[in-house]
């Protein structure tokens, strides 16, 4: 995507399908008020204006296809990915992505990591609009469980730090505990959430210049 309005025009193609528009910002990679800024946009609404919240200028658009659309060029991305959290944690045997996009990112790195794999939906995928705290996120049991265990956690992006710091919790309140955290992209560059190191292959720094 080369544009706002390829955004516009993907945003209002998901939607029609039935996406939510935390679904959106996962797929489109920017937040949740972008998307949904987009998402109004793509309907024919001017009731979102520039000053109104989110804008098109308020965020970073991350496309990574290029890397998604190959297994090959995914699993070197994979292999960088797991040489930051080697040397993270002895005792580590399980590695968490988080859908949709950092679980097979997530199995790559399980695989070079030679850990089990678990996944985690964010509470994002079910967020419309409203509070997202109402909503509530959950680990597939058609994989690996927590078990009280030391892991990793997988991402893409980093956007605003919500959905990590989420999955972050839900990993704690099943008792375990995550030992480093990593993902292609940080819009943020954190060096930690809630404790746990944080590592990127791309930090993304965002330079305001006054004229």
């Amino acid at each position: 995507m080369k544009n706002v309005d390829d955004l516009i025009d993907s945003a209002a193609e998901l939607a029609e399908h039935g996406l939510s528009k935390g679904e959106i910002a996962d797929e489109l990679n920017v937040s949740r008020e972008t998307a949904s800024w987009l998402v109004e946009r793509g309907g024919g609404s001017d009731a979102v204006e520039a000053g109104d919240g989110a804008t098109a200028s308020a965020d970073i658009h991350v496309d990574w296809s290029a890397l998604g659309r190959d297994s090959t060029r995914l699993g070197y991305a994979a292999s960088a990915m797991a040489d930051l959290l080697a040397k993270q944690g002895e005792e580590v045997d399980l590695t968490v992505g988080i859908e949709k996009a950092g679980a097979p990112l997530a199995t790559a790195v399980a695989d070079r990591l030679d850990t089990d794999l678990g996944t985690y939906a964010p509470a994002k995928h079910q967020w419309d609009e409203g509070d997202i705290d109402e909503q509530g996120g959950g680990f597939s049991r058609n994989f690996a469980a927590i078990r009280n265990r030391d892991c990793y956690v997988v991402d893409d992006i980093i956007t605003s730090g919500t959905t990590m710091r989420e999955s972050i919790d839900a990993i704690r309140e099943q008792g375990g505990e995550p030992a480093a955290c990593v993902v292609l992209v940080d819009k943020r560059g954190y060096d930690e959430i809630d404790d746990v190191p944080v590592y990127s292959l791309v930090d993304v720094v965002r330079v305001d210049r006054e004229e």
